[in-house]
């Protein structure tokens, strides 16, 4: 039962390959979170395809508004604002969702938020936790992302670590490919290290000059390819399950140690996590264990939660809103948006 004081937010998130529409009342209560996935589309191609994904986007973006609100039992007369991201991501994608988002702010003449996508994997720990509130780490990690965040209030972030070359998601791709593993490659990647030895081959982990919370996994994916390269001009079989395994251990050590000692280091208790490869089972394991060695509340959202979906931009938007933020009818994808930026 909606009230007249509540706020409803409607929410669209088009960055990659999934059409997104949520509608939040209050900014953490999910009424609806539709998600409509192109992965078996790009499947064929080993990735997305940013031209594949803006078509489906227009296919799908209507389809998916209604069923947002029709599940949300709601009707554009209860939506307060519109929230939309604007950015990162891929150029075209962004563009069907703020043609729409803008689309219905003008015609309702509802205010308009747009919303930074990275900062949207953040604000999911505050759907799945309702009682999270900040300072905290966060460590994002995802296909085109791996940062470590201070998130001081709600807009105050200052970005003490990111990667330098490829980001974790990027790598778990690559790996995946060289594999044959197919896309999306994390989750193979994760399945199958489950099944393997964790220390059957000695990959590398960058720690890069010291103090630095910044991360590199591109000498990682060097070692494994050259390591896929010997076994096979040897002849060798390669033991695809180990590999999988070794280079997770790899990939998930760094995270875990750059993010609890970054943590001890700014005098934080609560370290949150965020992103595509938040859903990673290893990770969430060890990141886990060695908080509550550390003394270190560890949150991290469920696994619809941790993919792209627009209750998460949806919560952003909320708390811009409150906080009188507004976006105008101008408002244009920004494809290379940084967290904490704002146009």
């Amino acid at each position: 039962m909606l009230k007249q004081e509540d706020i409803i937010t409607l929410a669209i998130e088009s960055s990659c390959d999934e059409t997104s529409v949520s509608v939040l009342k209050n900014g953490r209560e999910v009424l609806s979170n539709i998600i409509n996935s192109q992965i078996e589309q790009h499947k064929k191609f080993g990735g997305v395809v940013p031209e594949v994904a803006s078509r489906k986007h227009i296919e799908n973006i209507n389809e998916v508004i209604d069923e947002a609100l029709a599940e949300g039992k709601v009707s554009f007369e209860d939506i307060t604002h519109v929230g939309v991201t604007y950015g990162p991501g891929l150029v075209g994608a962004l563009l069907v969702g703020l043609s729409a988002a803008k689309a219905i702010a003008y015609a309702r003449d509802l205010p308009l938020n747009g919303v930074n996508h990275i900062e949207g994997h953040i604000y999911a720990n505050f759907i799945e936790h309702k009682e999270l509130e900040p300072p905290f780490i966060c460590l994002i990690v995802s296909g085109g992302h791996s940062h470590l965040v201070h998130m001081k209030d709600y807009g105050d972030y200052e970005v003490l670590g990111k990667t330098r070359d490829d980001a974790a998601g990027e790598a778990f791709d690559k790996v995946a490919r060289a594999l044959g593993l197919g896309y999306p490659g994390g989750p193979q990647i994760d399945r199958l290290a489950k099944e393997g030895n964790k220390d059957a081959i000695p990959f590398p982990k960058a720690y890069l000059e010291e103090g630095s919370y910044d991360f590199s996994f591109s000498g990682l994916k060097s070692a494994v390819l050259n390591y896929l390269n010997s076994q096979k001009m040897k002849g060798s079989e390669i033991p695809v399950a180990d590999v999988a395994a070794s280079f997770q251990k790899s990939v998930v050590e760094i995270l875990t140690e750059k993010a609890v000692q970054c943590a001890l280091d700014k005098g934080l208790d609560r370290i949150v996590l965020a992103g595509g490869v938040a859903a990673n089972s290893g990770l969430r394991e060890v990141m886990e264990r060695e908080c509550k060695k550390n003394q270190i509340d560890f949150k991290f959202p469920s696994l619809t939660l941790c993919t792209d979906n627009a209750a998460m931009i949806g919560c952003v938007a909320y708390y811009d809103y409150i906080r009188g933020i507004r976006s105008g009818l101008d408002l244009n994808a920004f494809p290379s948006l940084k967290i904490g930026q704002r146009y």
